[in-house]
């Protein structure tokens, strides 16, 4: 028996259902750190989050501002491409489609382009981001998000691979077509859904 198999096994020893699982996945109580770059930091007086590109008007929220906006706890799953999955992970935040409607999105807008430190961007469809699990999210298991792990802010879009959910997030590029992203521009696919192993460029 591989260690896929047995990792699936355990999980139905310890009475949990592995086919919450996508193919090719783990599960795993850890919570692995994956980045390129340098942690970086942050003063939070000078931090800005902005909202541009196809948009009606460009909003630029500070600190304060996204914490005085609508605050939601989730509890999801999350699925890295390096193939680790982790369960029940407890977020809280500021759902994406909030922050949009603040800049207001015409009918052409379709895709967007997510930028994080240091110059990091994922593309993604809207369709992906104005659900009710995708968060700009600044919390992690009850205290502030880690570093490490993107704080003080990071996008999360849970049901897609975890390279789409971007680290140190500092906007939102709303665009009428699409266009690759970092990892995008590097092989990787487009979409990123996990249950499709869409994990790279003709997946």
């Amino acid at each position: 028996m591989g260690f896929f198999e047995r990792n699936r096994q355990a999980l139905a020893e310890r009475g949990i259902d592995a086919s919450r699982l996508p193919p090719g996945q783990y599960s795993t109580d850890r919570f692995p750190v994956l980045h390129v770059g340098d942690v970086p930091r942050y003063d939070m007086a000078a931090w800005r989050f902005r909202v541009g590109g196809a948009v009606e008007r460009e909003v630029v929220l500070t600190w304060s501002d996204l914490l005085a906006l609508p605050q939601v706890e989730i509890t999801t799953d999350i699925h890295c491409v390096t193939k680790w999955s982790k369960f029940d992970t407890g977020w809280a935040g500021v759902r994406i489609r909030d922050v949009l409607a603040l800049a207001g999105l015409p009918t052409t807008a379709a895709f967007v382009l997510m930028h994080g430190d240091p110059g990091y961007t994922a593309n993604l469809p809207l369709a992906d981001v104005v659900g009710d699990h995708a968060l700009l999210a600044h919390t992690y298991d009850g205290a502030p998000l880690a570093p490490d792990h993107g704080g003080p802010l990071r996008t999360l879009v849970p049901h897609l691979y975890l390279w789409k959910s971007v680290k140190w997030a500092t906007g939102i590029e709303v665009l009428t077509e699409d266009r690759p992203g970092f990892w995008e521009q590097n092989g990787y696919h487009r979409r990123g859904d996990p249950w499709r192993e869409e994990r790279y460029r003709g997946d």
